[in-house]
């Protein structure tokens, strides 16, 4: 029979997820700027979201193998933080490279190296993102996981507006120049990627270091099974061909609970929705609100000129400062509705508050195109004033929207799949549960591109109104899942 674990203070469930803001951080920092950084580099609208292919196909790749490694995994740094800390260091080091694309010039092209350091970095990031996950499964009990869940949503949000913003703050408040010539990177986004990988190790060792994970004998008591028989079990594995761990691992992908199955349905619309945001809003926003031509995003014709004029340079940066702001204002938006998402779950059910939390996600998508007055107004951010076109600030509207639905995607899913995950196989079904993520963005990644030239002409803003119709079918699919309960 199942022992229930002891219940952990705020502060223990809190110290389990602290270095997801670190982790948050850098992946906001690269959400932020990567499409500015390779537009920069050389990469047209077609290209840019093949390029964020990276991230989605490193996270198929690591997520399950870490998910797996971490399973049996039982050191003296523990079980999951292992694998925290070492894509930790591996993504802090990328993230210093990454803006330094133009110094290998001589070596390799800068686009190309941008692309390799954006392949470790998101290798890397993916590392440390699965184990967070399950350390959240491992040592929070039930009557606590939503509120576990929440507090990581809450973190990773604080993370992401911290990291989103940084940019702007840096040019507006510190005076780092914030455009770049081609072939180079600002030098305000340069200092960014250099302040979020101390951030990132810091919090990162915060975790390691605050955090005890259970023993394997204990942790196995708590879930009802015997470790040795585990251990055993593991150590029978551990001793199959390469084959059969193939045939076991894809074996375990058609034997996986139902409620994982109903879950992808969902995640798929959701995470197709989220990367068409990532990747477009900066060419979305700095055409449709900015008015600057889709011509001016085509490396070709940029050559065929010679030089991009300045002032078409200086609104191609004030955009990009823009959408740091922006989804800045989403994570913050997150994060206030994650301290009380736990509750409304608790009170409303963890399917309503999901999906109603979608639906007002794909009306914030509607409402970028709603707001189009270039009228430059003054606005007093309290650490700085900038002058934008009006525009730009009506967007905080459906910034709360999509905030919304972004701490629900953070969060609910794996509320709802940790009940009914086999203790023994947590870590790598989470991370099986990472093809949910990574298949609708790759899925993205390879048609966007090409339905944004061949039918909306790129003009950005239309696949942005795509990304609100696929989370609305999101919301409406949630209503397929069978949400389970267990009391480990």
């Amino acid at each position: 029979m199942n022992r229930e674990k002891p219940q952990l203070s705020f502060w223990q469930v809190w110290n389990v997820s602290f270095g997801f803001l670190g982790v948050q951080f850098g992946f906001a920092l690269q959400n932020a700027n990567v499409s500015r950084i390779l537009s920069d580099l050389g990469a047209d609208l077609h290209s840019l979201s093949l390029f964020w292919l990276v991230a989605p196909i490193m996270g198929l790749i690591v997520q399950p193998i870490v998910g797996s490694a971490s399973d049996r995994t039982w050191n003296r740094v523990g079980r999951r933080k292992p694998y925290i800390l070492a894509g930790a260091i591996a993504a802090a080091l990328g993230m210093v490279l990454m803006p330094n694309a133009g110094m290998f010039v001589a070596f390799i092209a800068p686009m190309l190296f941008g692309a390799m350091i954006l392949a470790v970095m998101d290798a890397s990031f993916n590392v440390s993102f699965q184990p967070f996950r399950s350390l959240v499964s491992d040592m929070v009990p039930a009557k606590q996981r939503n509120l576990g869940y929440s507090i990581q949503s809450f973190l990773i949000n604080i993370g992401a507006v911290i990291g989103s913003i940084l940019p702007f703050v840096l040019t507006n408040v510190v005076g780092l120049e914030n455009t770049a010539e081609a072939g180079q990177v600002a030098p305000s986004v340069t200092w960014a990627f250099y302040i979020g990988a101390t951030v990132l190790l810091g919090t990162v060792l915060w975790t390691v270091f605050r955090t005890k994970e259970y023993a394997p004998e204990e942790y196995y008591a708590y879930r009802g099974e015997d470790h040795n028989e585990v251990a055993k079990q593991q150590a029978k594995e551990q001793q199959t061909s390469m084959f059969a761990k193939l045939s076991a691992f894809f074996a375990l992908m058609k034997t996986m609970p139902t409620t994982m199955k109903q879950l992808a349905v969902v995640q798929f619309f959701s995470w197709f929705a989220l990367f068409i945001m990532w990747v477009y809003s900066m060419p979305a926003i700095t055409q449709y609100i900015w008015g600057v031509d889709a011509k001016w995003f085509d490396p070709h014709y940029i050559e065929s000129v010679g030089q991009i004029p300045a002032a078409i340079q200086a609104a191609k940066g004030a955009a990009g400062d823009w959408v740091g702001i922006i989804f800045a204002a989403y994570s913050l938006f997150a994060a206030i509705f994650s301290v009380v998402l736990s509750k409304l779950a608790d009170k409303f059910g963890r399917k309503l508050v999901y999906s109603l939390s979608l639906f007002v996600g794909a009306l914030g998508y509607f409402g970028f195109m709603a707001f189009d007055n270039p009228q430059p107004v003054l606005v007093d951010l309290y650490i700085t004033s900038v002058e934008v076109p009006k525009a730009a600030v009506n967007l905080f509207i459906p910034m709360i929207g999509v905030g919304i639905s972004w701490a629900a995607i953070l969060a609910m899913p794996y509320a709802i799949l940790a009940g009914s995950l086999p203790a023994s196989k947590t870590g790598v079904y989470m991370g099986i549960f990472n093809f949910t993520i990574a298949a609708p963005q790759i899925v993205s990644g390879l048609f966007s591109g090409w339905i944004l030239s061949s039918v909306f002409n790129n003009e950005a803003i239309y696949i942005i109104m795509l990304a609100g119709v696929s989370m609305l079918i999101a919301s409406a699919s949630v209503f397929l899942v069978k949400d389970e309960e267990n009391v480990a």
